[in-house]
């Protein structure tokens, strides 16, 4: 896609009639933050940014050092399809500095972009992603009353939700992403939209908007969509799978046409770097409490920390090559959910994965069998560990890891730590139904 000027984005909004800027970044967690500007400020906010208090922002400023500036991504300019086509409203994503306009080390792009400059100091010109996003319908957010009682990939007038993937489609395509395909995912009321791949700083871009898309689309329809990873019991939750990998220039460094099953070394270095290094970001990719409901054997959600060719039970799976088809040698990490903070998660598979190259990790060998069917002797006997089972251990984790701790930086990492360990203390103080049901008639 062509880079927009500023001068463009002026034509845009005044050919367009655009009346209303919203200027969006996230805070650590990944909630989207948003002011508005009318269409006599864009020019100096595409110059000099916007001024906003950082001390009210999850994991920003402390009050005494509040003052920070939104820098809009002029290429981030899209009009919003859902809002009046009168005096539209149309949205940038900002890049956030300090007051002396240095990049704010808190700013969770900022850290996808460091870990890219990595990639580009390594050889590597792209780190393309293509993830896969499942979401519910519900009736409304008070609780989980489905929409449909469709299956995997069914169309049946039991998906009443066609229409609402149709317009959510056609309103992601209007903002400038390329959409693949839609369809029904396994649960009753669940759905997935897939975005053909793209350079990481603008996929994680695209996965805040699609966030967005999809919640006002639904909400235009009168029902509530939720990322929420696990919110039916005994259903399968939403999942993330995130494709990947690594060119340079147009050439894709994880194809070797020589190698027995067409991957090269650094692919085979940069899967050893995610699985060595998974325990340690699983608290980033998935980052809540219910995120571990998700990730339990038996459900689609890979526990087991093993890589493999076409078996979906691996933490890291291989799509099947076809010939010809050397650009789309990839890997497949299959544990993310989509309540992450797309840019901490993507640039925390960046940095594992780069973290094998540079270090020439060894992958092991590819599990054939499908590893829930293993017992845990057998599973002991292969040396296959298990990802963290709640965020508390997760987190602990995390907390240890020096990789990290480099990849988000001396400003996110000790807040991220406190912010999740708090969330975890919080929750394993409650008191649940499950628990009343079980013990106070019997004790």
């Amino acid at each position: 896609m062509a880079k927009k000027t500023k001068e463009d984005v002026l034509k845009i909004v005044k050919e367009q009639d655009v009346k209303f800027i919203r200027l969006w970044f996230t805070d650590i967690l990944g909630q989207v933050k948003s002011f508005a500007i009318t269409d006599s400020e864009l020019k100096g906010a595409m110059e000099n940014g916007m001024g906003f208090d950082g001390s009210s922002i999850t994991g920003y400023q402390d009050i005494e050092e509040s003052d920070m500036i939104a820098m809009p991504d002029i290429n981030t300019f899209a009009i919003l399809p859902w809002r009046p086509d009168e005096k539209k409203v149309a949205r940038m994503i900002c890049d956030v500095l300090n007051p002396d306009r240095t990049p704010y080390e808190g700013d969770p792009r900022y850290v996808l972009k460091k870990a890219l400059k990595r990639a580009n100091k390594m050889g590597f010109d792209h780190f393309y992603l293509g993830p896969e996003l499942e979401y519910f319908y519900f009736k409304n957010d008070q609780g989980t009353e489905i929409l449909d009682k469709g299956g995997y990939f069914d169309l049946t007038t039991l998906d009443v939700a066609s229409d609402l993937r149709r317009e959510t489609v056609l309103a992601l395509e209007k903002m400038g992403m390329h959409i693949e395909y839609s369809h029904h995912e396994v649960a009753p009321s669940q759905h997935e939209i897939d975005m053909r791949y793209t350079d990481a700083l603008k996929m994680a871009d695209d996965v805040l908007t699609y966030r967005i898309v999809v919640k006002e689309i639904a909400s235009k329809f009168g029902v509530y969509a939720t990322f929420m990873p696990k919110p039916i019991f005994g259903e399968n939750g939403s999942g993330m799978h995130v494709h990947q990998s690594l060119f340079k220039g147009d050439k894709n460094a994880f194809f070797d046409s020589n190698s027995e099953d067409n991957l090269s070394d650094v692919a085979y270095s940069y899967i050893a770097g995610l699985l060595k290094h998974s325990r340690a970001i699983c608290s980033i990719f998935a980052q809540t409490t219910n995120s571990y409901k998700r990730l339990v054997p038996g459900y689609e959600a890979p526990v087991y920390i093993a890589w493999s060719r076409r078996n979906r039970s691996a933490l890291v799976r291989v799509p099947l090559y076809h010939p010809g088809d050397e650009k789309a040698t990839r890997c497949e990490f299959r544990a993310c959910d989509p309540a992450c903070n797309p840019y901490l998660t993507f640039a925390a598979m960046l940095q594992a994965g780069l973290d094998g190259i540079e270090k020439g990790y060894k992958v092991p060998e590819p599990m054939k069998q499908n590893l829930y069917h293993l017992t845990d002797s057998e599973r002991k006997e292969k040396e296959i560990e298990t990802l963290p089972d709640n965020l508390g251990y997760a987190v602990a984790i995390t907390e240890e890891s020096e990789l990290v701790k480099r990849t988000l930086g001396d400003h996110i990492f000790p807040r991220f730590i406190e912010l999740k360990k708090k969330e975890w203390d919080n929750y394993r103080i409650q008191v649940t139904q499950y628990e009343l049901d079980k013990y106070l008639s019997i004790t």
